[in-house]
């Protein structure tokens, strides 16, 4: 079996970041530093989070949001798995309270070949160290170019952005974090749309993913639920579908992304469960969008369910293609 990775991890590890700030302690600017994996990862730390809430959907299959059960015999339809992973932890922190956060962020595309998953063409992984250079001054910012560590600056260089309070200053950083993983996975959705071959199943929305959002060749999975479309009786739709039912279609639009066609689909009973036990929404182009195309990718997701993704908690909306591609991401980049 040919190698499934032979790419250089870019970018400088959080135990390099961590020596270089222990050497500049005692110059420019004192930072403290943390031993790497002193602190836990920001995405396991509470922070202040948007509010969960209801938005009205936009119908385009029936006057009304209604249940309906997916027609004809599971199917597996997707060619190949996109999802990516990140991880970021405070490596430091000067002497003024600004944090210094190291993180990590990579992407891949898993293809189904033979009833193996492998990777087509090289994973996307980047090391690199988040902190608002406005607040952190050029001076010290130079010190961690100089050694050749990637900085991305947090607060877009708005010199004037008032975020100066640590907490949230971690938030705007993990938010960071969260972008340049985006950023990646767009990046290999708009390849695989471009050079692949058969539909790609990416862990999450596509209304951010450039011509991919645009292409039936891309299928976006949501498996969270903080923003739930459906106002009013249509809650009630949702929440009480039944395994192998989905709703109507209906279209989502938001500003600086593509409109997508979009509806919900569950996955597995949720008798005496969480509401949202298997519970998933899909997304897909909406220019071609047609209620037959709802219910063959509502087949290629059913189908999906087997082998379960366990030991994983998300094993219910977690298709087993996405778990591999994390279990591969978390291999390589350590």
């Amino acid at each position: 079996m040919p190698p499934s990775y032979d790419g250089a991890l870019d970018g400088a590890s959080a135990q390099d970041v961590a020596r270089l700030l222990r050497r500049l302690a005692a110059g420019v600017g004192a930072p403290t530093a943390s031993a790497p994996g002193g602190e836990r990862p920001l995405e396991l730390t509470p922070l202040d989070a948007d509010p969960p809430r209801l938005e009205a959907a936009i119908p385009i299959e029936g006057g009304a949001l209604a249940a309906q059960r997916v027609p004809g015999e599971p199917t597996v339809g997707f060619s190949a798995f996109l999802d990516g992973v990140q991880v970021s932890r405070v490596v430091g922190r000067w002497n003024d309270g600004v944090p210094i956060v190291h993180g990590i962020v990579a992407a891949v595309v898993r293809c189904r070949r033979d009833g193996e998953l492998t990777t087509w063409r090289a994973p996307r992984v980047d090391r690199s160290v988040y902190l608002p250079a406005s607040l952190a001054g050029d001076e010290r910012v130079a010190a961690l170019v100089d050694a050749n560590i990637p900085v991305i600056d947090t607060l877009d260089g708005d010199a004037a952005h008032g975020a100066r309070h640590p907490a949230e200053l971690l938030a705007v950083a993990r938010t960071a974090v969260q972008r340049r993983r985006e950023l990646l996975e767009t990046g290999l959705a708009e390849s695989w749309v471009a050079h692949g071959d058969g539909p790609l199943y990416v862990d999450g929305g596509i209304a951010s993913s450039g011509t991919a959002s645009r292409s039936d060749a891309a299928v976006g999975i949501v498996k969270s639920h903080r923003t739930l479309y459906a106002a009013g009786d249509a809650l009630g739709v949702v929440l009480a579908l039944g395994e192998g039912e989905r709703t109507s279609a209906f279209e989502i639009r938001s500003p600086r992304r593509t409109v997508v066609a979009s509806w919900y689909l569950r996955l597995r009973g949720a008798a005496g469960m969480d509401p949202f036990f298997g519970l998933v929404r899909v997304e897909v182009a909406r220019a071609s969008f047609v209620p037959a195309r709802a219910d063959e990718v509502s087949r290629w997701v059913l189908a999906e369910r087997a082998p379960v993704s366990l030991p994983d908690k998300r094993w219910s909306t977690m298709a087993y293609g996405i778990r591999n591609c994390e279990e591969y991401l978390r291999a390589i980049t350590g």
